[in-house]
């Protein structure tokens, strides 16, 4: 992990959380905040860490899982650019539930918790959007198991195709780099039962792997 280094008001408003807010509130998080650059593979937090950070991803791809003490693996989801981890700790004093790894070279804004709990008593704002976050990830786990308890492995594959996808130009392409292997372990699968999963939607023109990104063709909604 590199040395921390100063964050411009410019790389905050590229945050969702942070859109809208004034010129001065922007400076005044600014100060507190910090950025590290993190190499491919290296862990940000681990499960069971203390809660010290919220985090912002500027650039890359960081993916939050928990092990077993055999080293399986489970993905819990896959965080892109804007997005934020960490939040959950504002909240109590327990420890990290998860960890999280980049997938690739990332660029994260670090805020303290103290800090950061200070932004949200002085932003009504700030903390409005900080719980429809979570309200949000709530129901993507509800999400989730639903998906895991009535679906079958093509669905499955299908609803977390859909649920990472981006309209781009007017398609759903799901952007961010994901093996099978990663896919796999998001939705409780085998990696070569995803692959001939994939392979299938493929031949059938509901999914088109392409330089861009997968692109999402046909009423994969179906599946």
């Amino acid at each position: 992990m590199s040395q921390p280094t100063a964050v411009s008001t410019i790389a905050l408003k590229t945050f969702p959380l942070f859109h809208g807010l004034t010129d001065d509130v922007l400076a005044a998080v600014a100060r507190v905040a910090m950025m590290r650059r993190i190499p491919r593979g290296q862990a940000v937090v681990r499960a069971g860490d203390r809660t010290d950070y919220v985090y912002f991803v500027l650039t890359g791809s960081l993916k939050v899982v928990v092990s077993d003490e055999d080293g399986r693996e489970v993905i819990l989801s896959i965080l892109g650019q804007g997005e934020l981890f960490g939040e959950m700790g504002m909240f109590g004093e327990q420890p990290r539930s998860a960890s999280v790894i980049a997938v690739v070279p990332a660029d994260l804004v670090m805020i303290a918790k103290q800090d950061f709990r200070q932004i949200m008593q002085d932003n009504f704002e700030v903390a409005w959007r900080i719980m429809g976050n979570l309200a949000e990830r709530l129901r993507n786990a509800d999400r989730k198991i639903e998906s895991l308890a009535l679906m079958d492995v093509y669905g499955r594959v299908a609803r977390l195709l859909l649920d990472m996808s981006e309209d781009v130009n007017g398609e759903a392409v799901v952007v961010r780099k994901i093996s099978k292997q990663d896919i796999a372990k998001m939705i409780g699968a085998s990696r070569e039962m995803v692959s001939r999963v994939m392979k299938d939607l493929g031949q059938q023109g509901l999914i088109e792997e392409t330089a861009q990104g997968v692109v999402l063709r046909g009423r994969l909604n179906d599946v």
